[in-house]
């Protein structure tokens, strides 16, 4: 049998531009189920692209566990280093920004990745509280007290008032990832309360989005959740100013501001 001979076509390539694509990184528990999914069915489904990197986490969800993860996040940002520029890139853990600290988190990953827009969860939804103007917040979280409690200290260090902060109780984040869109919708209407101006949903895990709009249906107030944040940040970050998809909740009608960004991601 004759082997074929290769050659070498002379027919000339053509690359598309660097930013015909806008690119974001995405930093993901090695449980997370839900992220990913949540971040690309918000933001613009033409020229965008999330790359994801794992990174080790070991349930339960507690303070301690998710401390953890602070010492690994630039092996895990250092994965998406060969990709720059990237638009942005976001650590999807809520309740590990507030374990480990949103500077902390920015300082670990530009330690791989250099400078870089770095989106937390909690960062993105205090600029989002800020657009807004809330000051009076009603909280609901998937997680034990015990793992709630810091996230409601957090937010009252920064100026909140919780107006209400209920918890659903759960461990496993894996878990949270399966609680059905009615317990959302009926846990969130009764973690409101008349004097809150918004409610906060916290956990990237926590399928929210798709029940957003009607949560604000029932409430008649702002729902922040935290992949609707981050989703927002980024869009306006990627130079999506005008996606405004109103299924996900009336964050997506704001601007974000000039300069909170820094200020607070």
């Amino acid at each position: 049998m004759n082997t074929p001979s290769v050659m070498l076509s002379a027919q000339r390539i053509q690359f598309d531009a660097p930013d015909a694509t806008a690119r974001f990184g995405l930093i993901a528990l090695a449980t997370d189920m839900t992220s990913e999914r949540d971040l690309y069915r918000q933001l613009p489904q033409d020229n965008v692209a999330i790359h994801v990197a794992r990174i080790a986490y070991e349930n339960p969800t507690t303070p301690e566990n998710l401390r953890k993860m602070g010492p690994r996040l630039t092996e895990a940002a250092g994965l998406l280093q060969p990709l720059q520029p990237l638009k942005a890139i976001c650590y999807s853990c809520t309740a590990a920004s507030v374990a480990i600290g949103d500077a902390e988190i920015r300082a670990a990953i530009e330690k791989a990745t250099g400078p870089v827009p770095v989106v937390t969860p909690t960062g993105a939804a205090r600029i989002a509280f800020s657009t807004f103007g809330v000051k009076r917040l009603a909280v609901l979280t998937p997680y034990t007290v015990a793992t709630s409690e810091p996230m409601a200290a957090y937010f009252a260090g920064h100026g909140l008032d919780i107006t209400r902060f209920e918890c659903l109780g759960l461990e496993d984040d894996r878990d949270m990832a399966r609680v059905s869109g009615d317990t959302i919708i009926n846990a969130a209407v009764a973690a409101d309360t008349a004097d809150a101006q918004a409610l906060f949903i916290s956990c990237t895990g926590l399928p929210v989005v798709s029940v957003i709009a009607e949560i604000e249906r029932r409430i008649g107030k702002p729902v922040i959740t935290s992949n609707q944040a981050s989703a927002w940040v980024m869009a306006r970050l990627g130079g999506f100013g005008d996606h405004q998809p109103a299924q996900y909740g009336r964050l997506f009608q704001q601007a974000l501001p000039a300069d909170a960004f820094g200020e607070a991601a």
